[in-house]
């Protein structure tokens, strides 16, 4: 990988990174549930894409960076969905106890 390329792949990250901060600060609070289950599933596009990163072994940075991404995507989602659970039980009407 040239040097011109990690450097346009970079600032693309950068930029996605500042953009994506912005967004979320912007949601308001009520939104924060359904924007979770968006972002679960954006983030399920992300593990297959950093799977076939790191499967092509290409060389040992992009592997290494790919499992990282697998791991960090794979976090994101289960801490999404527990998080939304919480928030639906809160929801629950409970049944009075006589």
């Amino acid at each position: 990988m040239s040097l011109d390329v990690l450097v346009s792949h970079l600032y693309i990250f950068v930029l996605a990174t500042f953009v994506g901060l912005l967004v979320i600060r912007r949601v308001s609070p009520l939104l924060h549930t359904p924007l979770m289950s968006l972002t679960n599933a954006i983030s399920a596009i992300a593990v297959v894409g950093s799977i076939v990163v790191a499967g092509k072994e290409e060389s040992t940075l992009s592997t290494v960076l790919g499992t990282a991404a697998v791991a960090a995507s794979m976090i994101n989602i289960v801490g999404g969905y527990l998080i939304t659970y919480r928030m639906l039980v809160m929801f629950k009407k409970h049944k009075q106890v006589k």
